[in-house]
């Protein structure tokens, strides 16, 4: 226990350290994930996000997503979703950027395998994009590939790393590159938390975001059985 304090402890002044972000300033995302489990073979995808330019503060984009998630083994799920993304891009530095509005529509594909005591999950997912800029609307699309790695340390504690890659289908192929650590806390078996240091690099930018996400898997099959026998 000790040394994962010590660990966390690392990893955050670390973040502290080297963050270089708009404008030099650590940022925040709030997270919410849940797989909500709806029969063998289907459940519901819930997600909300936060995002702050600083840490807790100065709203930088609410993201909202939800998708059905087909599962068609225990180690391969297909989703087909749709996302709201409502965005703030002035900062002190974005004088020239302006708030947006987007509707996402995405195809998603998981594949899960186990190598020793490493799990391994690799997400792949295409994105079509409809952005409202106010005084015009935009059309694009991308595709997008992660690679996820989760180490147990205890039945409680594990360590949670991810690199993700973002390619534009028009214009510049390169969008973004993200790269994660976290330490994550198994409070009971369908929710638990973490809390990590996101990298996200872009073109011409690079960001620092301290990353607070609690993930909640219900299972609400047995709900659903209960009421179509009623």
């Amino acid at each position: 226990m000790k040394n994962l304090l010590i660990l966390f402890t690392l990893l955050f002044i670390s973040a502290q350290a080297f963050a270089q972000n708009g404008e030099d300033k650590l940022g925040s995302w709030h997270m919410y994930f849940g797989t909500n489990k709806l029969s063998e073979k289907w459940s519901l995808h819930t997600e909300a996000q936060l995002r702050y330019y600083e840490n807790g503060k100065n709203f930088n984009q609410l993201l909202l997503r939800t998708g059905a998630n087909y599962h068609i083994n225990e180690n391969a799920i297909a989703t087909l979703g749709y996302g709201h993304i409502t965005t703030d891009g002035t900062f002190e530095e974005f004088t020239d950027e302006i708030n947006s509005i987007e509707h996402r529509i995405f195809e998603q594909f998981i594949l899960k395998n186990q190598v020793g005591e490493f799990n391994f999950e690799h997400r792949y997912r295409l994105e079509q994009r409809f952005i409202d800029f106010g005084d015009r609307n935009d059309t694009q699309h991308r595709a997008r590939y992660r690679l996820q790695v989760t180490l147990p340390l205890t039945d409680i504690f594990f360590l949670n790393f991810y690199d993700e890659i973002f390619l534009n289908l028009q214009d510049e192929v390169f969008g973004q590159n993200r790269l994660y650590g976290a330490l994550g806390i198994n409070i009971t078996h369908n929710l638990s938390t973490q809390v990590g240091y996101l990298k996200n690099h872009f073109p011409s930018a690079h960001y620092d975001r301290l990353q607070i996400a609690v993930f909640y898997n219900p299972d609400l099959s047995n709900l659903f059985k209960k009421n179509g026998q009623d």
